[in-house]
C-alpha cells in the first residue's frame, strides 16, 4: 500500500514518488489559469462552498488538479475518478495524493479498475458526497445503479460532455432525475471555446505525435461541423489537407460549404457499410502506446487511436486556457447549485444564467489586457439592458467565425 509523506493511503495510484513532478505540472496550469486562480483569490475568505462534499469522475489532469484545489480553497472536500481510462497524467494523480486528495486513477486502467475507482469514490463509509461534478455520466450512472440513496443528500449535479448531458436529458424525460443538474456542456463559454477552440490547436498534436503523418495534400474526413468539427476542420485546412466533411444537419451542412469544405451528401467519400472493428475476420496488431493497426483479412489496415477514444487528452495534451473556462464554468455552477435556496432549482436539466457565462468571460479578459466599453445610460435604456449586463438574451446564438478567417487550401 502506497503513503503520501503524512502518512496518508485513501488514494489508489501508480506512483506516490512522482508527486514532485506533478506539483511542477500544476504550478505551470496555474500560470494560464487566470480566471480560477482569481477566483480562488477572491472567494477564498467567504468559503462559499463550506461543507460541501463533491464527488468527481473527470480527465485528472494538471488543469483538474487546480480546480480540485481551488474547490478546496473554497471549503470543499473532493474525491476524484477518471473519466478515461487513458487521460489520466500519473505525476500529477500522485500530486494530488500527496496533498490528501483521494484520488483513485492511473492510466492504463482496464474496464474493472475504472469502475472500481469510481465506487471507491462514492461508497467511503462515513463520507457522504452532496454534489456530483460528471463528464461522461459514468458517475451518476454508477450512483443510480448501486447507490441510489445518496441521491437524497445531492444538491445536484454538474455535467460537461454531450454524452453526459444527453444520458440526463434521457432521465428527466422518463422521469427519474432525482436532483437538478447543470449543463455545462450547452454553455456559451464551453461550446464556442473549449469545443471549439481546443479542438482545433489539440487535434493536430495528438495525430501528428500517434501517426507522423504529413497533412498538406491529405484528403481528410470530418464527421460533424458542429463546434468540434469546426475546431478540427480548421486546423487540417491551415495545414493543407483537402477536407470532407458528413453532416446529417442541414444547417451545418450549410455552413461547412460557406466554409467552404466538401460535403458529402452522397457518401460518395465514404464507405457506409458499418464494420464493427472486433469481428473475428479482423486481426488487431498494437503498434505502440495508443495506435493499433486494425487490419483485413486482404492485408489492408487502418490505424486506430487510443482504442476510438478521447484522442487529445489521451495521445497528447490541451491548452490549459482554454480549459481555464470551462473549469472556472464548472466551479460556478458548483457554488449556484450548492447555495441555491430550497426550491429555486427542480429535478430538471438547467443551463447555465447568461449572466454567469458573462462572469466567466470577464474573468479572462485581463489576461490580454482588453478591457470593455461600458453603456453609458442613454444606450443601455435605449437598448433596454442593464449596464451590468446580461447583454444578451437567452435565445442569443453566439456565432462561431473562426473559420472564415483562414484562407481555402481547395
Amino acid at each position: 500500500m502506497q503513503k503520501n509523506s503524512k502518512g496518508g493511503s485513501d488514494f489508489c495510484i501508480k506512483n506516490i514518488k512522482q508527486a514532485e513532478f506533478g506539483r511542477r505540472e500544476i504550478e505551470i496550469a496555474e500560470q494560464e489559469m487566470v480566471a480560477l486562480m482569481t477566483l480562488r483569490k477572491r472567494a477564498r475568505s467567504e468559503k462559499p462552498l463550506a461543507g460541501a462534499k463533491i464527488v468527481g469522475c473527470t480527465h485528472i489532469t494538471s488543469q483538474t488538479a487546480v480546480l480540485m484545489e481551488t474547490l478546496a480553497a473554497l471549503g470543499a472536500q473532493c474525491r476524484w475518478a477518471a473519466c478515461n481510462i487513458y487521460s489520466t497524467q500519473n505525476a500529477v494523480a500522485a500530486a494530488l495524493a500527496e496533498r490528501g486528495f483521494p484520488v483513485f486513477a492511473w492510466k492504463g486502467e482496464s474496464e474493472d479498475d475504472f469502475w472500481w475507482c469510481i465506487d471507491r469514490c462514492v461508497s467511503l463509509d462515513g463520507w457522504q458526497a452532496n454534489l456530483v461534478l460528471d463528464d461522461g455520466g459514468d458517475l451518476t450512472h454508477c450512483i443510480y445503479k448501486k447507490y441510489p440513496n445518496v441521491f437524497k443528500y445531492i444538491k445536484g449535479i454538474v455535467e460537461e460532455s454531450v454524452t453526459g448531458v444527453h444520458r440526463l436529458y434521457q432521465l428527466s424525460k422518463a422521469g427519474k432525475l432525482c436532483v437538478p443538474a447543470m449543463n455545462v456542456n450547452d454553455s456559451v463559454t464551453k461550446q464556442k471555446f473549449d469545443n471549439l477552440y481546443c479542438c482545433r490547436e489539440s487535434i493536430l498534436d495528438g495525430l501528428k505525435r500517434t501517426t507522423d503523418v504529413m497533412f498538406g495534400g491529405k484528403q481528410v474526413v470530418v464527421c460533424g461541423y458542429g463546434e468540434v468539427g469546426k475546431g478540427c476542420c480548421a486546423a487540417l485546412k491551415a495545414l493543407g489537407s483537402i477536407v470532407y466533411v458528413t453532416e446529417i444537419d442541414p444547417i451545418c451542412a450549410l455552413q461547412a460549404w460557406y466554409d467552404k469544405l466538401f460535403i458529402n451528401v452522397h457518401d460518395k467519400h465514404v464507405n457506409s457499410k458499418n464494420t464493427y472493428l472486433h469481428t473475428p475476420e479482423l486481426t488487431w496488431e498494437h503498434v505502440r502506446p495508443q495506435v493499433d493497426h486494425v487490419i483485413w483479412p486482404d492485408g489492408k489496415k487502418i490505424i486506430l487511436l487510443a482504442e476510438g477514444r478521447l484522442l487529445n487528452l489521451s495521445c497528447s495534451t490541451v491548452p490549459t486556457f482554454v480549459l481555464s473556462i470551462t473549469a472556472t464554468t464548472q466551479a460556478l455552477a458548483l457554488i449556484e447549485l450548492y447555495n441555491a435556496t430550497e426550491g429555486r432549482y427542480k429535478q430538471d436539466v438547467y443551463l447555465l444564467p447568461k449572466k454567469m457565462d458573462e462572469y466567466v468571460a470577464s474573468l479572462h479578459l485581463p489576461a490580454f489586457d482588453a478591457h470593455l466599453t461600458e453603456l453609458t445610460d442613454e444606450q443601455a435604456k435605449y437598448l433596454n439592458l442593464n449596464k451590468n449586463g446580461p447583454f444578451k438574451p437567452n435565445y442569443y446564438r453566439h456565432v462561431s467565425a473562426q473559420s472564415f478567417r483562414i484562407k481555402s487550401t481547395i
